[in-house]
């Protein structure tokens, strides 16, 4: 089921159009009405199609399954069907939101194969050159390709905002210092695929949490809840995240002026 793309000036005004639309569909599935309840859900898909195409082409690098394998379209048709058997299950209308979210997470879990993680890389971050890393972004773009993307990736806009700054990764004052250093002739294009190469190498605990607290600008309890984790947890695995990020793109980009 191909999703009609429809935009909103940010992720909150789009929350709130998710929120809003919820009693509507709850009405819509009492009176029995699956083609207005599945025309109002195709409204509510940008952000949610934006994620799955993500997970799914981070989940093709990384080799788990083939490109053909699965498309964003599986998922999506397998989510209607989810929201309109489950949507009672959500108590209030202020939680549907994370629901979606949630249930997407569950439907990605379900064909992906676990995820192989070689720790030396997480590990070992302090210690590449900026020649190992210009050597590794390269290898990385080469093996994605042109023809990485999803056929129907080319046509729906909503793919690639992975617009990650240099604020996603330093936000505190006593990192001021360094965001001036490494962003002295540091185009925006260069650190959002430094970012997006050192995320694709994570493991994929701590790059989800980072994709949902930038992308998506969601809490760490709102995560929590998401992944069924405890806040703590999340907590650790932004910090980590970031902390590999930050490491990286000091390393690679700053200089010793």
């Amino acid at each position: 089921m191909q999703t009609n793309i429809s935009y909103y000036q940010n992720k909150k005004e789009f929350r709130v159009f998710v929120t809003n639309s919820f009693p509507d569909l709850i009405k819509l599935k009492k009176e029995g009405d699956q083609t207005s309840f599945n025309a109002l859900v195709l409204k509510i898909m940008p952000q949610i199609r934006q994620y799955v195409n993500t997970q799914l082409n981070t989940a093709i690098r990384k080799g788990h399954f083939s490109k053909n394998k699965y498309k964003a379209d599986d998922i999506i048709d397998q989510l209607f069907i989810e929201i309109y058997d489950h949507i009672e299950e959500v108590k209030h209308e202020k939680d549907f939101y994370l629901w979606l979210f949630k249930t997407t997470n569950s439907l990605l879990d379900d064909i992906s194969s676990e995820e192989e993680f070689d720790d030396l890389f997480f590990k070992n971050i302090d210690d590449y050159s900026k020649p190992e890393w210009d050597a590794m972004e390269e290898k990385y773009s080469t093996d994605g390709g042109g023809d990485l993307l999803l056929i129907e990736e080319l046509e729906d806009m909503s793919y690639n905002h992975n617009d990650y700054t240099l604020n996603h990764v330093f936000i505190e004052d006593d990192e001021k210092d360094l965001v001036k250093k490494i962003d002295k002739n540091l185009k925006d294009e260069n650190v959002k695929n430094h970012i997006a190469m050192v995320l694709h190498n994570l493991p994929n605990a701590m790059r989800n949490v980072f994709e949902l607290a930038t992308n998506q600008e969601l809490s760490l309890e709102e995560i929590a809840q998401i992944r069924n984790n405890t806040v703590d947890e999340v907590e650790q695995l932004l910090k980590d995240a970031k902390k590999a990020l930050q490491l990286s793109l000091f390393n690679r980009y700053s200089t010793n002026e």
